[in-house]
């Protein structure tokens, strides 16, 4: 679709936003027959060719080998959850007679992030197999999950393990900092980083960038600023990248008195804003629903001589699109393709999530089929964003149908935050037997949920008076070594105690008390 085509059909139904659902009743329905009144959607094709030779354009790409052998190793893990510890473990892993590989073993590694528990079990299987060695790349993917549930005691043995091997390195260092950032411990966060050096690594200004950067993702964006501040005067020459960290601290902040000052005092220090700092202040601009300011930034970078990326165009065709600017949203777009750059996906999503934001959901699909055309996706967040809309919208059963499409696309399948997406929509709507239908799927697809789809299962599970399959979801995430937050097992206490379970309020507290007293080291 051309964009004179676009704009003449933004102009002529941006008042429309529900001319093509044909239902708006949500009426409930059976989950095995979901109905097909939404004609447009089955406009989206559901076989996508291979955009490219994925194995001569991408040198990272995982192997259908790898794939599917990571996918049966999961499979066993999940099974033998509860029993973990066991010597049915090992020997269900030891059966399969795959050959391991460091690819392999970060492979499941990954697959497991959400169970440091089940990946710390399976990393020990694995370091035991013959011809096989644990790499640093393997060590930091445990770290991570660890960090996860907190089990710092257990992560400092691994290093002092890495130590030994001869496969430590900076990012552990930095990766453990981020955790502890991460669960509020500011202190030790700052500990482990500088313990990077009594471990025989120079810190370099790279790494403190790096450090500044943890510190402000996690939101810890004042104690970053102190640590400027105090660096600067006698540890760090500041370059570019850590005023752009600190910019975008206070972006995600909110901030922009102090992202201004931090500006202002980039400049004053002689350095000059690059495309990457510009488009952290633009985006800070949008996310603030500043979109008129972050068009005039982005136009005096401009006659700066910076040319815009397809990032920043991403940025302002979000920005304008999540406050139903459609049309001026559309003309970015234009620009974008005008200035020369070469289409990418997470722009086109921008444009699908414009139309979204406006109900516009024809031509969303129909910028799908654009997507297509241009050999660029549609990938899985073309999908969520989607979906978030619909959901929004409780245009339920056009949702589902969109999903159920979606796994059936091999370039495209779905991934934990969809699956987070449709599971809570069958809660809200009370359809837990969907919601567990999916939860099902999800797992028998290798994807891991965490512990806010626990959480969401769990509570609608328990006002639907379904305390047995609440206690049992319960269980499965102690199991996996994810520790429950107070409220969710005060909420199932509750619901176990008004229904006169006081013995299976016990026993789970036990579990509970046993699961964050005692940690994976002694």
């Amino acid at each position: 679709m051309g964009f004179s085509q676009l704009l003449h059909r933004a102009t002529t139904t941006l008042q429309k936003s529900n001319l093509f659902n044909q239902n708006p009743k949500n009426t409930l329905f059976h989950p095995h027959k979901i109905s097909r009144n939404y004609t447009k959607i089955n406009e989206i094709s559901v076989k996508s060719p291979p955009l490219t030779d994925t194995n001569t354009q991408n040198p990272d790409q995982k192997s259908p080998k790898i794939i599917q052998e990571s996918e049966k190793i999961i499979k066993i893990v999940m099974t033998h959850h509860q029993n973990y510890k066991d010597s049915n473990f090992n020997s269900a892993l030891d059966s399969t007679n795959i050959k391991l590989s460091p690819l392999l073993v970060l492979e499941v590694l990954k697959k497991l992030n959400n169970a440091g528990v089940l990946a710390l079990n399976f990393f020990k299987w694995a370091e035991k197999k013959s011809g096989y060695k644990h790499t640093t790349e393997t060590y930091n993917c445990l770290i991570e999950s660890l960090g996860r549930i907190r089990q710092f005691k257990m992560i400092w043995v691994l290093v002092n393990e890495m130590k030994q091997k001869g496969v430590l390195s900076k990012d552990t260092f930095l990766m453990i900092s981020r955790r502890y950032s991460r669960a509020k411990k500011v202190k030790e966060s700052v500990e482990a980083f500088e313990r990077m050096e009594r471990f025989g690594f120079k810190a370099e200004l790279s790494d403190y960038n790096r450090f500044l950067d943890c510190l402000c993702k996690s939101g810890n964006v004042d104690r970053a600023h102190e640590l400027f501040d105090k660096w600067k005067k006698r540890t760090i020459e500041a370059d570019v990248k850590t005023y752009t960290v600190l910019l975008e601290g206070w972006g995600k902040e909110q901030n922009l008195l102090r992202l201004n000052e931090v500006f202002r005092e980039m400049k004053s220090d002689g350095l000059k804003p690059d495309v990457v700092t510009y488009g952290i202040v633009v985006h800070a601009y949008c996310k603030a629903k500043k979109n008129d300011e972050a068009i005039e930034l982005f136009r005096e970078m401009e006659r700066n001589g910076v040319k815009g990326t397809p990032h920043m165009y991403c940025t302002l065709i979000n920005g304008l699109g999540n406050e139903k600017r459609l049309i001026e949203a559309l003309e970015f777009f234009e620009e974008s393709k005008d200035s020369g750059l070469a289409p990418e996906a997470p722009t086109y999503n921008a444009v699908v999530g414009a139309f979204c934001w406006s109900m516009q959901m024809y031509d969303a699909y129909r910028m799908v089929d654009e997507m297509r055309k241009c050999g660029i996706g549609p990938n899985s967040r073309t999908y969520d964003i989607i979906l978030h809309h619909l959901v929004k919208a409780r245009r339920v059963e056009e949702a589902y149908d969109i999903f159920q499409k979606m796994s059936n696309e091999p370039l495209c399948k779905p991934v934990l935050s969809t699956y987070e997406i449709i599971v809570r929509m069958f809660c809200n709507e009370g359809r837990l037997d969907m919601a567990m239908s999916i939860w099902d799927q999800m797992k028998a697809n290798s994807v891991l949920p965490g512990m806010h789809m626990y959480s969401t299962l769990i509570n609608s599970l328990c006002h639907e008076n379904k305390l047995d399959d609440a206690c049992k979801y319960f269980e499965e995430m102690m199991d996996m070594g994810i520790r429950p937050p107070v409220h969710m097992f005060s909420n199932l206490k509750d619901f176990l105690l008004e229904n006169g379970r006081k013995g299976t309020v016990l026993a789970l507290s036990q579990k509970l008390d046993n699961l964050r007293n005692t940690g994976l080291v002694s």
